[in-house]
């Protein structure tokens, strides 16, 4: 198994794209966009999840426009190029065909100019028609590309569901992560992703889950591959949750000042937002999945406001400055 000492954000952080084809043939796709030209194109990389509808491109003002981003062109933009001659189309076809776009969709049901299927034609971008107005056609776009567009990675690690907290479990190989998530599991907590844990950032929130393959099953050392749901019934696992909170195992090390107040939170990024995070030392006579327990009511009342080393530190500040009066 792999090792896991960079940080949660160090294996497998990917930048995700799609490829025209996908994004057209996607089942959550709510609109139909009929293919009008650039079948060769279907391939070309989609890697933003906006549409981009800039009719002053049509005009000759290139900047500002992203060859990686669906491009869409409205009733709007089509009733400009209509007023223009038969060979004004012609230059604003080529000239926006020319900067390599991944895919072109004209909304409304209006069918697209002779010039454009040409141009598009010519340079092999795909470029589609659908009835439906700009603004659904946009937000049912950007519904599937901010899905399959959204970042994610792939931790070595074990996603537990603790009193409604999904707590994300790291540590070096064998330090017990899996045996502690069965602990809490038997304690009626629920299992998520076992070794695996893909997560997926949506906005400012961050979503754990197991791949499929592996999704229910868990591996702890001496008794091999064990199905929880078999074990434990269906209320002993769940498909995602959020990830609120990292615990990182560590082995006990005498030499090693571990944190004993707990004033400051700690932190980690994970794809680029911070995850509150302890460090717990793993050693003979400490029960894990207890503290772990105690770690997520300890999250939950931190949430709102009430931290008990705090209110210590401020007790004291007030007998001794009493003291000094």
């Amino acid at each position: 198994m792999p090792d896991d000492t960079r940080g949660p954000g160090a294996q497998g952080d990917t930048m995700p794209e799609v490829t025209v084809r996908e994004l057209v043939e996607d089942p959550q796709l709510t609109v139909e966009l009929r293919r009008i030209a650039g079948e060769s194109g279907l391939g070309r990389p989609l890697r933003h999840p906006r549409v981009q509808k800039n009719g002053l491109v049509l005009a000759g003002h290139y900047q500002g426009v992203v060859p990686t981003r669906v491009q869409l062109l409205g009733e709007t933009e089509l009733s400009y190029l209509d007023s223009l001659s038969q060979e004004g189309r012609s230059v604003a076809a080529r000239g926006f065909f020319s900067l390599g776009l991944s895919c072109v969709v004209l909304s409304g049901g209006r069918e697209p100019p002779r010039a454009f299927v040409s141009a598009a034609e010519a340079t092999g971008t795909p470029l589609f028609a659908t009835a439906s107005r700009s603004s659904r056609t946009i937000n049912a776009l950007h519904a599937v590309l901010d899905d399959r567009l959204a970042p994610h990675t792939r931790l070595h690690g074990v996603l537990v569901d603790v009193f409604g907290v999904g707590i994300l479990l790291l540590g070096k190989s064998g330090i017990g992560k899996s045996e502690c998530a069965l602990d809490l599991v038997v304690r009626g907590h629920r299992l998520v992703a076992d070794d695996a844990v893909e997560i997926t950032r949506r906005g400012a929130v961050l979503v754990g889950t197991s791949p499929p393959l592996t999704r229910h099953h868990m591996e702890v050392r001496g008794l091999g591959i064990m199905n929880v749901q078999d074990l434990f019934g269906v209320a002993s696992t769940r498909h995602s949750m959020q990830v609120e909170f990292i615990v990182r195992l560590v082995r006990w090390d005498v030499h090693t000042e571990y944190e004993r107040l707990g004033l400051d939170e700690q932190t980690e990024p994970l794809l680029g937002l911070p995850v509150p995070v302890v460090t717990l030392p793993v050693g003979p006579g400490r029960n894990i999945g207890i503290l772990v327990e105690v770690a997520a009511r300890r999250h939950l009342l931190l949430a709102r406001g009430i931290s008990a080393a705090q209110r210590l530190a401020a007790r004291l500040d007030a007998e001794l400055q009493a003291g000094e009066s």
